[in-house]
């Protein structure tokens, strides 16, 4: 995983293949964070100033492109991100208790990664699957109508995939 102040080759030969898309390249701005995102799994400051260099656009601008959409991450995370649904159908439906059973099985708490480096549980607002509360999304997978047992046998899933 490549911290460097420098964009990998690959990195900038995809930012600029996504670039042709875009009628200017600020435009693909989220495009060439999560660009960079798949690489690194997250988005650091040395990253995202050579993202802003490679676009032509103020460092403090893309700044407020990536703290603004929430599925930019800024610091790192965990191999898999868990996206605990924190919106008030699921908290009205049980969020609670599952933010607490995902906590007390990972060891962590919202925000922080595991010991091993696997998982990163973070808050998120409305997963847009309300009928399905309580909701989380796991490797961009959608799972709802979550309890405890649930949770467990998703984790368990999980562990057998690595």
């Amino acid at each position: 995983m490549n911290t460097d102040t420098a964009l990998t080759p690959a990195e900038t030969a995809e930012i600029q293949a996504a670039l042709t898309h875009y009628p200017d390249p600020a435009a693909a701005s989220i495009e060439a964070l999560k660009i960079v995102q798949h690489h690194r799994r997250w988005v650091s400051d040395q990253a995202l100033a050579a993202v802003a260099d490679l676009l032509g656009m103020p460092i403090a601008e893309l700044e407020g492109v990536a703290t603004f959409y929430n599925l930019i991450y800024r610091k790192p995370v965990g191999r898999k991100v868990i996206h605990y649904c924190d919106s008030v159908s699921c908290w009205l439906l049980g969020a609670d208790a599952v933010r607490a059973h995902l906590c007390k099985r990972l060891g962590i708490g919202l925000g922080e990664t595991t010991q091993d480096g696997r998982y990163t549980l973070l808050p998120i607002v409305c997963l847009g699957a309300c009928d399905h509360a309580p909701v989380l999304m796991l490797s961009g997978q959608l799972h709802g109508d979550l309890d405890s047992a649930k949770i467990d046998t998703l984790l368990a899933r999980e562990q057998h995939r690595g």
